[in-house]
Parts: structure tokens; sequence; C-alpha cells
């Protein structure tokens, strides 16, 4: 006899990226010996005034369960009431939170794939039934718009997880279609994770409070370089961001988190300076890339996909040389690894360990970087325009 649900032995665990501190130990690597390009953080750290606003906390108080200054500050920053703001640990706990708030067993809910991995593990914790919508690698991952608009009207799902910039292929969906699709199928709620918008200059946000069936979560982990505090929010209606409230743990962001994320908030001028310089960087690592043969798949954000013809190999090939790349074998994409652009110098490190990799190896795409998708270092994709630029 076991007292665990079937849903939770059913369920496949999701792999992620960042550094494995068990394979670390087991490769006897240190951690500082590592050149992490797997995850999507800032390389560029945090906004001055982040550390001493850390220091300052009194680790011996409770935070503020409400994190009312926060939700306040973030408020103010996007034109909303506090009444339309829920703080979390991460964006990770509020796809928790979403699926414990809204999901029941049975319901069908889409997933605009390849995508981040914890959405339908989320849902089919919860007994729903996931239907993914997936992108073609031959047309560059771009998002299948008319499929995912037949399916909205034909299966009629409770929810609908839309990531944009999409992770890992770094596509987007317009703003504006995605708020179209909200008023023309009042019976989805529409979950929108944009994570990574702040890597995309001037890109339009989806948040529109008013809207009863659209929720935007938003993390400062990545663009402030906060991931090893953990915190992002959600904004949406009044009554989705109470029912988020109403099921998530008591103080479930720390004093250190919400501290951080006020001062981080006050350092704008830090995070456009530094996506301009991350931007810069990934122009001219994909154009070195594409030259050792390695194709590259155009992204609107600092990180994107490299086809590299076999990705579990290649990975543990680059970590024996201390850097370390996300195997999207997890993604279904066992031909690609992501890579997450780093500081020039940092980037010219890793370009030096593909080439290694592919002279000891032979291993590389094996492709033209043209059959199938435009190379990324198309001057459009320079100037920051999206898919919808290349059709």
């Amino acid at each position: 006899m076991t007292f665990v649900r079937p849903e939770v032995l059913t369920t496949p665990p999701v792999h992620h990226g960042a550094l494995d501190y068990g394979e670390l130990r087991h490769l006897d690597l240190h951690p500082d010996d590592v050149l992490d390009f797997s995850a999507n953080v800032n390389p560029y750290g945090p906004p001055p005034g982040v550390r001493a606003a850390l220091e300052a906390v009194n680790l011996a108080h409770y935070p503020d369960r409400e994190a009312l200054a926060l939700r306040e500050a973030l408020a103010a920053h996007h034109g909303v009431l506090p009444a339309h703001l829920v703080v979390g640990n991460g964006v990770a706990e509020l796809i928790w939170l979403v699926a414990l708030a809204f999901v029941r067993a049975g319901d069908r809910v889409l997933i605009l794939t390849p995508t981040y991995g914890d959405y339908a593990r989320a849902v089919r914790l919860m007994g729903g039934q996931v239907i993914s919508c997936e992108a073609s690698p031959r047309k560059g991952f771009t998002p299948p718009l008319e499929a995912a608009e037949r399916l909205l009207a034909e299966a009629q799902p409770r929810l609908c997880f839309i990531c944009t910039p999409n992770n890992p292929t770094g596509q987007v969906v317009p703003a504006d279609l995605i708020q179209t699709w909200a008023a023309r199928c009042a019976h989805t709620l529409f979950v929108v994770d944009e994570a990574y918008i702040n890597f995309v200059p001037g890109l339009p946000s989806a948040i529109a409070p008013a809207r009863p069936n659209l929720l935007v979560l938003r993390s400062m982990t990545k663009d402030y370089a906060l991931a090893g505090v953990r915190l992002g929010y959600a904004v949406g209606h009044a009554d989705l961001v109470d029912g988020l409230a109403r099921v998530r743990p008591s103080w479930n962001v720390s004093a250190l988190a919400q501290a951080a994320g006020l001062a981080a908030l006050a350092g704008q001028e830090h995070l456009k300076r530094t996506v301009r310089q991350l931007g810069e960087a990934k122009r001219d690592l994909t154009r070195e890339l594409e030259a050792l043969g390695f194709p590259v798949v155009p992204s609107a954000t600092h990180f994107f996909l490299v086809k590299v013809g076999h990705a579990p190999r290649f990975r543990a090939a680059l970590i024996k040389q201390g850097i370390l790349v996300r195997d999207c074998t997890s993604f279904g994409l066992p031909a690609f690894v992501r890579v997450a652009a780093r500081r020039a110098e940092e980037n010219e490190r890793l370009v030096v360990a593909f080439k290694r990799v592919r002279e000891l190896t032979g291993m590389a795409g094996r492709c033209s970087p043209t059959s199938g998708y435009p190379l990324a270092s198309n001057k459009k994709f320079q100037n920051g325009l999206f898919w919808k630029d290349v059709l």
C-alpha cells in the first residue's frame, strides 16, 4: 500500500540547467572552475546596492508575509495597483501555485512547446491533461500560431501556458495577439511567462490587469541576477492574484529576497547597460560558432539553440573543459544545446572549447546553418527583430 497519489508516481521529473553540484563533485570540479552557459542569467551580476541591502537585513525577524513594500514598488514600476501583484519564490513557485489554484483533475491545458518543463509537470501532478502545440525545428521554431488558435477553439482548454520570449528557443509570441486570444477565449486562463522579457529591449508586455483571464509571470532572478535568492511575481486581475495568494505558503518570500528585489528595482540603468552589452556579446558569439560549422537558431534573446548532433555527448565533453551548456534532450531536442551568452572574454573560452571538441570528436551540427532556418547573425536579428520579420 502506498499513500502517494498516482500522479506523483507517474509524472517524471523535469531536468534543468545550472550547476549540478553532485555532478561536479563526481568530476572533481569546483563550482568556481566552471563557466556556466546553461543558465539564462545576466552574467554582469546584480545592480549596485543589492549587496548592501542584503547585509542590512535582520535575519532574526520574519519577513513580511505580504511583501508589501516590494509589491508597492513593483506596482509603481508597472503602473498597476498592489492588489494586482503577488510575489513568489521565483517563477517556478508561481507556476506550481497556478496549478494548485486553477487546475482541476481532468482539465485540458494547452502548452506551446518545446518549452520550460515545469508547466506540464505541475499540470499533470494536479491530474490535468496536457495538450502540446509544437513548433518545428525546420521552421526555426517559429511559434505555431495558427495551430494554437485551432486548438484553443476546438479543445477549449481551461489554461494555456505561453512562454515569451520562450525557453529554450528565444522565440516571441506578440503581446497583442495574446490579448486578442484572451478576449476571444473567455473560458481559458492565459498564463504568460515573461521571465526573459527584459533581455529584449522594447518588447511589449502582455500585462493587462483589467482582463480576468490573463496572468503574467515575471522573474527577477534572470535579468537582475538574483538567482541565488529566488524572486518572481505575477501580475493580473485581482481575482487571479487573490487565488494565488490563498494557496501560497506563509512567508514564501524571504526577507533577503524582498530586500534584494527593492534594491534591484532601483538599478534600471545597470539593467539597460548590461542588457545592451549582452546583446553585442551574443551577436559576436553566434557569428563565431557559425564560422566553426555549428548552426545557431535565431533568437530574440541572449540565449539560443545550437545544433551539435548529439547533445548529451557534446555537453559531457565540454564540462570536462570547465564549460557548461544546457543539453536540450529534456526539451525533446537531443541534437541541440542551449547557450546563454556571457561577457565577451568568457564567450571566447566557449568558442575555444567548441573548437576543441569538434577537433577531438568530429562532432558538429552536421548540416548547413541555412538548412531550415536563417543564420542567427542575420542583420534582422542583430537589429532586434523577431520571428515574424523573417516569415
